[in-house]
């Protein structure tokens, strides 16, 4: 008997075989089982229930896929209600599911997700597109379709590509809409642009129309016009009603709906949303064309027998079907079986009547994953796969623009190559290029009908006027100051804002604050933060633009140049009758006088031996010497100079002359009609490094920026407050000079006259009105002072309220008043050069010369050493001794003579019958009988 029960043993296993292979069904359930949870009265719904249900369909007819086991496709309808979702997803975990589509809304996959987690089920949403819903805590959670995170990045690129700062959100208060706003802010803040204002409608806006409309009330009083909608199938139609009933569908408005507007056209192409929708600009997720896209549109009438059209919803939930399919497919050919186990720790919960421990784990859910992880397939929506961090690769949408009854498309947006006129599976073989040059959309057609691009920016129509903080000024009040009858601001600084705010194409009604009490200057970096704390909208005045200020508020166009100058008590000079030694410094003069002399000693050597000019007793030498190098200040040498390197030193020197003559008389010049002013005190330079107190204005920038920017202690700078306290402090000698912006300068300098500049601006800066940050108005408002400036607006305004009443003279101190050395380094050394070099020829010519004619040919060893003195009177006698130039001109004749050609004869020369001892010369007669003689 144990024998027998051995063979049956043996035998079982093959029979399950057999029975698995030629009676399928009747030996176990082959069925693969895969649930849905959607709400079927949705859109998203019906079209994804036609599509998966054709994706089942294609599946189990092909043999290849799953071999031969048959998908089943639960569909659960959750009602718009959370927890029947829940319960649905209850249900399938039940009935040994392995995977679930869905859930179609992004607060029920975070709430599943962690169902998904314990369980190991998959799920897969190509709706529920949180950019939140991260891999990292749900990995059992995939989105087959591109999250709203690039869809984000789309939309900010796109109003990054028209200019905009900018924009208004309008969104319901759900899970996905408003976790993608919130990427949607990252996007914009990554391009320098912003949300300024959140319209945030209730998670069900069904039947509310009038709150609706109540919302975009508020944002229709809002400055942006750049509306960005982002919302759910079934809710976006009803925003845009309840816009065109207000008029906000027109020109002026920039509309931008997310990928909830063309799913909507795509499969109900009502003339009510056409209409309401006209200009607006949208995207749809991009697929590519192919053949088996174009065979299932065709298909599709089919397939929905008409109730619905088919859009990008319903090819994403045909590919994850396929997705799932070729999933399992993969994880059975790799000799996985499908098995569930229960739950220990939902087994161990118990009690109640929720049969909690009916729930059982998915053994394999682990390894589906990794396959779904490794999926490499092309779809209706393109090619399939996942990059490292669970995103689907190559996001892209379609740009499209609604124009009368069609969807426009003016472009593509692809997180490869950003905006571009070309498909993206074209660019994508191209080397990557998102230079702002590369990005561009066709034209567009705004709200309205037009074809000009919206400012995207108004004035806020809430009924309250611009607040301009302008500062209450003690001193200077030519810039700013209180009309006594009016109790206005007045001055240069308010006439300029009101002249360019009447350029602006719109009205801007606004009302001036005074800041400050009245006794002291405001501060004006105080004045600028007030903007960012509310208290103002702008401020209007004479506020320097500076790096700290820029930080917190936005500037204009500069419309008055304004920077640091150093302002110093200066005293008229005496005449003297010295005064025409005051073009050069003391050590110039002494250099200039040493190089004469040294230049009259270097001529008189070189032309001693030759010129008699230079020759005679030492006493008259010495005043030749004196009169040619004086003498050459006026070029009135009379001396002759008869050598080549004399006259090359000559010329060298001459040349000196002139450019350091030429110095002196226009120093001279300067000093005898300009600069009739000195003082102690050059220029920034000597102020910082002398130990002198300083003062400054009171609420100017100066203050920090002796301090922060050149270290200069506390405890030197001095408050002042008017320009009498600035004349005060100097003429008492409390401070050594005063720092302050230039145009204050000038104002004070046209009344103070015992007062100078001392040396150049310091610092380059400007005055601006300053905005909020991202206030168009800055821009708008720079475009409008650049207009003034054009027309000469600008200019006489400046001369209207700036005109100096008195003229002083032009009182600037300079930091190098006299001629120095260093200036003539250069010509000095050339013409030293000059000498030097002469002197070193000429005496290695006479040492030659010396050598060759004076020196006996052969010397006694023993009287080297004795005639060593003599030879030294010998060569001193020979370089005074006159050279003459007869016998000079004799032989460079000589010299010059031609050497023999062919055909010449020698003949020797005699002198008086006899020939010369002394030297001998030769002639050679040449064909033509001319004779030549050489030496």
């Amino acid at each position: 008997m144990s024998n027998f029960k051995m063979k049956v043993l043996h035998i079982v296993p093959w029979l399950l075989v057999l029975c698995s292979m030629f009676f399928k069904g009747s030996c176990g359930s082959e069925k693969v089982n895969i649930g849905a949870i959607f709400t079927l009265g949705t859109l998203t719904g019906k079209v994804s229930k036609i599509a998966m249900n054709a994706a089942v369909d294609d599946i189990n007819s092909d043999p290849k896929v799953l071999g031969g086991r048959t998908l089943s496709l639960q569909i659960h309808d959750s009602n718009y209600n959370g927890f029947l979702s829940i319960m649905g997803a209850l249900q399938f975990m039940e009935t040994d599911t392995v995977a679930i589509i869905g859930p179609q809304t992004s607060l029920m996959a975070h709430v599943l997700s962690h169902l998904a987690n314990e369980l190991h089920i998959p799920l897969l949403s190509f709706s529920a597109l949180d950019p939140t819903l991260s891999p990292i805590q749900y990995p059992y959670f995939f989105q087959t379709a591109p999250s709203d995170l690039f869809q984000m990045a789309a939309v900010a690129e796109i109003v990054n590509y028209f200019r905009w700062t900018q924009v208004t959100a309008i969104f319901t208060d759900d899970e996905q809409s408003r976790n993608g706003i919130t990427a949607l802010g990252d996007k914009l803040a990554e391009k320098r642009g912003k949300i300024s204002y959140k319209a945030v409608l209730p998670p069900d806006i069904r039947g509310n129309l009038s709150v609706v409309k109540q919302e975009l009330e508020k944002v229709k009083n809002k400055e942006s016009r750049v509306l960005v909608v982002h919302t759910l199938n079934t809710f976006g139609p009803i925003i845009l009603e309840a816009a065109e009933q207000l008029g906000m569908i027109g020109e002026g408005y920039v509309w931008i709906a997310t990928s909830w507007l063309p799913a909507n056209l795509d499969s109900t192409p009502s003339p009510k949303l056409y209409k309401n929708s006209q200009g607006v600009i949208t995207l749809r997720p991009h697929t590519p064309d192919s053949q088996k896209k174009k065979a299932f549109i065709s298909r599709w009438n089919n397939l929905s027998k008409g109730s619905t059209g088919l859009n990008v919803y319903g090819l994403y939930a045909y590919d994850t079907v396929w997705l799932i399919a070729r999933a399992i497919d993969a994880f059975l050919r790799q000799g996985n079986n499908i098995s569930f186990s229960n739950d220990p720790a939902l087994t161990a919960v118990g009690g109640g009547d929720m049969n909690l421990s009916a729930l059982s784990i998915f053994d394999g859910g682990k390894d589906l994953l990794n396959f779904i992880l490794g999926s490499n397939m092309t779809g209706l929506t393109g090619p399939i796969w996942y990059n490292p961090d669970r995103a689907l690769a190559n996001p892209s949408y379609d740009v499209i623009n609604i124009v009368g009854r069609q969807t426009r498309q003016i472009g593509y947006w692809a997180n490869y190559s950003g905006l571009s006129v070309i498909a993206p599976e074209t660019l994508r073989e191209r080397p990557q290029n998102r230079s702002g040059a590369s990005q561009k959309l066709r034209s567009v057609v705004w709200p309205g009908g037009t074809k000009n691009q919206p400012r995207g920016w108004v004035f806020p129509r809430d009924g309250r006027k611009l607040r301009v903080g302008v500062p209450l000024r003690v001193s200077f009040p030519d810039f700013v100051y209180v009309d006594n009858q009016t109790h206005a601001p007045r001055g240069y600084c308010i006439d300029v804002f009101e002249a360019a705010i009447k350029l602006l194409p719109y009205a801007v009604p606004h009302e001036f604050i005074f800041f400050g009490d009245g006794h002291r200057n405001p501060s004006y970096s105080d004045l600028v933060s007030r903007i960012t704390t509310g208290e103002f909208d702008a401020a209007v005045g004479d506020i320097a633009i500076v790096t700290n200020r820029t930080r917190i508020a936005d500037f204009t166009q500069p419309y008055a140049d304004s920077g640091l100058v150093v302002v110093a008590p200066v005293k008229k000079l005496s005449s003297s009758d010295w005064a025409f030694l005051r073009p050069f410094t003391p050590l110039m003069w002494v250099v200039t006088a040493v190089f004469f002399l040294v230049v009259g000693a270097v001529i008189w050597i070189l032309e001693h031996r030759l010129n008699d000019e230079f020759r005679g007793p030492p006493s008259k030498q010495i005043m030749t010497i004196l009169w040619f190098s004086f003498s050459t200040l006026f070029f009135a040498h009379r001396e002759n100079t008869v050598s080549t390197l004399g006259r090359v030193v000559l010329v060298i020197w001459l040349f000196v002359v002139l450019i350091i003559q030429s110095s002196y008389t226009a120093s001279l010049t300067s000093f005898l009609t300009v600069q009739q002013l000195t003082s102690s005190i050059k220029g920034i330079d000597s102020l910082i490094t002398s130990s002198a107190p300083i003062g400054f204005q009171v609420g100017s920038y100066a203050e920090n920026y002796l301090r922060e920017e050149l270290n200069i202690p506390r405890s030197r700078l001095k408050p002042l407050n008017s320009p009498q306290e600035y004349a005060d402090a100097l003429k008492a000698g409390r401070v050594a000079a005063v720092v302050d912006e230039q145009p204050y300068v000038d104002l004070f300098l046209s009344n103070y006259c015992q007062f100078a500049v001392a040396g150049q601006e310091f610092t380059k800066s400007g005055w601006g009105f300053a905005f909020k940050r991202d206030s168009p108005l800055a821009l708008d408002m720079s475009t409008a002072i650049l207009q003034l400036s054009e027309n000469g607006s600008l200019q006489n305004i400046t001369e209207r309220n700036l005109k100096q009443k008195h003229a002083c003279p032009s009182n600037v101190v300079n930091d190098s008043e006299q001629l120095r050395l260093e200036n003539f380094v250069g010509l000095f050394l050339i013409c030293g050069v000059a000498c030097i070099l002469a002197l070193i020829i000429y005496f290695s010519i006479m040492l030659y010369q010396f050598h060759q004619h004076h020196l006996p040919q052969h010397t006694e060893p023993s009287s080297q050493s004795s005639s060593r003195s003599a030879r030294i009177k010998t060569f001193l006698s020979f370089a005074d001794k006159k050279e003459d130039l007869s016998q000079r001109k004799l032989k460079r004749k000589r010299i010059s003579a031609s050497m023999p050609t062919h055909g010449s004869e020698p003949v020797e020369i005699e002198s008086g019958g006899k020939s010369s001892k002394s030297e001998n010369f030769r002639s050679y007669r040449d064909d033509n009988g001319n004779s030549n003689i050489w030496n």
